[in-house]
């Protein structure tokens, strides 16, 4: 369930096309808009993590391409390989 939030009245320019076949199918433009933020958000801070962190994981998968995983030889499972 979403968390309870001030809400800001907000003015948004849309391609007139789009907010007509939203009106038609019944679509609440404005959590259409919040959801659609909110997922791009997501995804921005997700890339500028992965830019920000990209030395650490290419030193960690180069560590694992050289040397295996470090508690390889401890599983308990193994991995069932399809022909």
């Amino acid at each position: 369930m979403p968390s309870i939030s001030h809400r800001k009245p907000t003015n948004l320019t849309l391609d007139s096309n789009l907010v007509a076949s939203a009106k038609e199918l019944g679509i609440n433009i404005s959590q259409a808009a919040e959801t659609g933020i909110r997922q791009k958000i997501a995804e921005t801070l997700a890339e500028r993590w992965k830019r920000e962190n990209k030395q650490a994981l290419d030193s960690s998968n180069k560590y694992v391409e050289q040397h295996g995983l470090p508690l390889e030889s401890a599983r308990q499972f193994y991995e069932i390989r399809h022909l």
